[in-house]
């Protein structure tokens, strides 16, 4: 039997760097907030919690005064950077520089646009940290939509500026462009700009191909995870017996027996420490057999 670790699975830069900021920061202090779950991976956030991190939700970070937080690679809405200002909070910003350029894009076009005329669409999941951000940029006015079923909340007697979370599927985003793109009529403008993640976006193919070599796929991810649920179905659909596991303590044996090649991968919010327990679990209890 083999146990192969996907080595593109993983922790993204993007979180790789929030964790790494919270890390330092922790080294020489006893005490750090952060705002919401720094990863959507509760036994990481347990291990980080040890060392002195604070989950924080934004109704109590409205309350804190001259305090140090930490804000994770989703993003933030412009009103959270007023209130630290006026709470004299001390901000460590872990934005990732992917969501952060796709801020700036977004509150540009903003500036420049006339709602009487334009609007600004979003493909992203409502309610999901980046795109509460990202809506931020454009004083909430920006129509969030998670599929092409839901084009009929567009206005298109307006222009349309269309972006994306970037951590959305690339294959979904061109297929919204084209429903979108086949009721525009020929005197509206219809802008869509390519801010899906080209790091998150190359893992569902790598994950495919990495998922058809083997006999059983193990796939290692935070129930919250949105990227986890989305990855794991892409295992699912090239490799039947592909399962979802939090943690070793979820591991089947059943399925294993027999496996002659077993895969272990991850979502962009998976530690690859995980995974490697998760594999040495594996070859003990095969060996002590």
């Amino acid at each position: 039997m083999t146990v192969e670790i996907d080595n593109d699975s993983g922790f993204c830069f993007g979180v790789l760097s929030a964790i790494g900021k919270a890390e330092e920061e922790l080294r020489n202090s006893d005490e750090l907030f952060c705002l919401g779950d720094i990863v959507h991976n509760g036994i990481e956030c347990e291990r980080l919690q040890s060392l002195g991190l604070k989950t924080i939700n934004h109704k109590q970070f409205g309350s804190l005064q001259d305090a140090k937080v930490l804000l994770r690679a989703h993003g933030e809405p412009p009103s959270t950077y007023q209130t630290a200002r006026k709470n004299g909070i001390t901000l460590i910003d872990a934005t990732c520089h992917v969501v952060l350029k796709l801020q700036q894009r977004i509150h540009r076009q903003y500036q420049e646009l006339d709602p009487s005329t334009g609007q600004i669409v979003i493909f992203g999941q409502k309610g999901h940290a980046e795109v509460l951000g990202l809506v931020g940029q454009t004083d909430g006015t920006a129509i969030v939509i998670e599929s092409a079923d839901e084009i009929d909340r567009i206005n298109f007697n307006k222009d349309i500026f269309l972006y994306s979370q970037t951590t959305k599927s690339a294959a979904s985003y061109n297929q919204l462009i084209e429903k979108i793109a086949e009721h525009v009529p020929a005197d509206r403008k219809f802008i869509h700009n390519n801010t899906v993640c080209g790091q998150v976006s190359h893992r569902r193919e790598n994950i495919r191909e990495f998922a058809s070599r083997h006999d059983v796929i193990l796939f290692v991810s935070g129930r919250k995870s949105s990227n986890g649920k989305v990855l794991f179905n892409e295992c699912l659909n090239v490799n039947p017996h592909s399962y979802m596991i939090e943690s070793r303590d979820d591991i089947d044996f059943k399925p294993l027996d027999g496996a002659q090649s077993i895969g272990i991968c991850g979502a962009t919010s998976t530690p690859k420490w995980l995974m490697e327990e998760c594999r040495e679990f594996i070859l003990a209890h095969f060996n002590d057999r």
